[in-house]
């Protein structure tokens, strides 16, 4: 038997499902999604799930199931089942679908907190660090920064300049799987029933650190090449493990482009500290971009905001209000073709 309650089921979880036309059927979560099924661990086993007609046919690709969401399926075997419904999503990770201007991709739901996995070698990058940030910022998910590769040797104060805009925002760990201490002080970080994400490049140690956490190989890893500085087995899927007497973990791919969804430009002035000089501005409307009276440009030029973290700011911003403008475009497509589906279908009638 599984105690789903340690894989974060909840009373306002059951009440959801109560809502459900399918209320009296089993319900689990997807620890791992594959192309076309999904493993889910139920109270009475581990399964094998399919989505049903309804779901595959009547959803969206963007509406799937993906790891960390609460199904409702009817089993069909000992570990075997069928998707028939999914519990409404709650502090999910995106990011923006490849190939497309207005897709949303949930990379993994119902997450606590987003621990962003940085290595301290070159590939250090504190822009990628504030995109990751923005996406946490309107699910109401706790982000954190965990930076690993300590043991390699690294500039702390160069590291602790870099980041000082962002590190009095959200909890910072310096870790090194060579440092039983710094993992412990991580793991301590993680209580019983929560889940986290862990996002970050290829290569940065996402799952080495799980299995730190863990305390055992519960996932697969490979050597780093000398050439790349990339694991040369990385992970290629979503999965879902549980530490023992503690948290679940959710290890994600690698991910080379973080595209911004998040349209909240409070959100991203807040965490990139412009927000304490938008007030001063000579205009409410100011942009900060050319704008006479500027109190955002004035603190760049004074070297009070450092410039890469204003060129971010003004980057993250307009991807965002692009993927807005794309949604709201699409949006007012879908009901101009959804209006004359209804009056092709009238005229017909008449």
């Amino acid at each position: 038997m599984n105690d789903l309650q340690l894989y974060g089921w909840s009373d306002e979880l059951f009440q959801q499902k109560q809502h459900s036309n399918f209320k009296d059927l089993p319900h689990g979560r997807v620890t791992v999604t594959h192309k076309t099924c999904y493993e889910v661990v139920a109270e009475d086993a581990f399964y094998t799930c399919e989505l049903a007609g309804n779901m595959l046919y009547g959803k969206s690709s963007s509406e799937y199931p993906c790891t960390g969401d609460w199904i409702i399926f009817q089993p069909i075997d000992t570990d075997k089942g069928i998707i028939l419904d999914l519990l409404p999503r709650e502090k999910t990770l995106y990011r923006l679908k490849s190939g497309t201007v207005s897709e949303r991709q949930a990379i993994a739901s119902f997450i606590d907190k987003a621990f962003i996995v940085q290595s301290l070698d070159q590939h250090f990058n504190v822009r990628r660090v504030e995109r990751f940030i923005v996406q946490t910022a309107d699910e109401g998910i706790q982000p954190v920064l965990v930076l690993t590769k300590t043991d390699l040797g690294f500039n702390r104060e160069e590291t602790e300049n870099a980041l000082k805009h962002i590190s009095g925002k959200i909890p910072v760990f310096y870790t090194s799987v060579e440092s039983k201490e710094s993992i412990a002080l991580l793991r301590a970080f993680i209580s019983p029933g929560e889940t986290i994400v862990f996002t970050g490049m290829s290569g940065v140690g996402k799952s080495t650190l799980i299995n730190a956490l863990c305390g055992q190989e519960v996932l697969q890893t490979g050597a780093i090449s000398d050439s790349t500085g990339k694991g040369r087995h990385t992970s290629t899927r979503r999965e879902m493990v549980l530490m023992a007497n503690s948290g679940v973990l959710i290890d994600t791919p690698g991910v080379k482009l973080f595209g911004v969804t998040n349209d909240n430009a409070d959100n991203l002035s807040e965490i990139l500290n412009i927000s304490d000089y938008e007030g001063e501005c000579r205009f409410s409307d100011c942009q900060h971009i050319s704008e006479k009276g500027c109190a955002v440009i004035e603190a760049v030029e004074n070297g009070e905001i450092e410039r890469g973290v204003y060129e971010s700011y003004l980057k993250l911003r307009r991807e965002a209000w692009h993927y807005t403008a794309s949604v709201y475009e699409k949006r007012k497509q879908e009901r101009s073709f959804t209006k004359m589906v209804k009056n092709s279908y009238k005229d017909k009638r008449e």
